[in-house]
């Protein structure tokens, strides 16, 4: 089984990608949904996510427990694909933030241990990467920001292949054949491959 990390800016094209490669492996296929429709135009992000994946997969909505959520299917479902990571992390921190490192580090360590599964082919994560931009003014948004980094550090970590996805182009950063551009993987053109 592998697990395979993806991250980006916002609407870079990441969650486009995860869909295309998860698309590839055969079987069954789940998506772990963390986001919640707290108002209309949430709601129609939503909507067009489950539009965009369409039958392919089944929704498994889980805003805060994704130990639970892969616990639940991963004897189901042969390609589960989580997203988003960052929602996810909003979401502890809104519930309670003094636990949110605890809850970080518990889903890393989960994530490793499913390893072992023999029906789960691949989990795709999608996650959001916040800290290129500048210092935010706020404590919340520098906290969010901190925590963020962790999590991305600590998946990528684990995962057997890692993706970074900007304008719509991914990148592989880690995984067999080290470091290349993928690209026209929407129109299933060739792959370029480059160091």
């Amino acid at each position: 089984m592998k697990i395979i990390y993806i991250s980006g800016g916002t609407r870079c094209g990441k969650s486009a990608f995860a869909l295309t490669e998860a698309l590839r492996i055969k079987g069954k296929r789940a998506f772990i949904a963390t986001a919640i429709p707290i108002d209309e135009e949430m709601s129609q992000r939503i909507n067009a996510h489950i539009k965009e994946r369409g039958d392919s997969f089944v929704t498994i909505e889980q805003p805060l427990d994704i130990e639970k959520a892969l616990k639940d299917n991963a004897g189901i479902y042969n390609v589960i694909l989580i997203d988003c990571l960052t929602i996810w992390l909003s979401n502890v921190m809104e519930r309670d933030i003094d636990n949110t490192n605890n809850e970080i580090e518990r889903l890393i360590k989960f994530l490793n241990e499913i390893r072992s599964n023999k029906n789960l082919k691949a989990i795709y994560i999608v996650s959001n990467e916040v800290g290129m931009g500048i210092v935010p003014e706020n404590k919340i948004a520098r906290v969010f920001r901190d925590f963020s980094g962790k999590m991305n550090q600590g998946i990528a970590s684990i995962a057997d292949e890692a993706y970074f996805v900007v304008s719509g182009l991914p990148l592989k950063i880690k995984g067999s054949r080290g470091l290349r551009l993928l690209a026209g993987f929407f129109k299933g053109q060739s792959t370029l491959k480059g160091v």
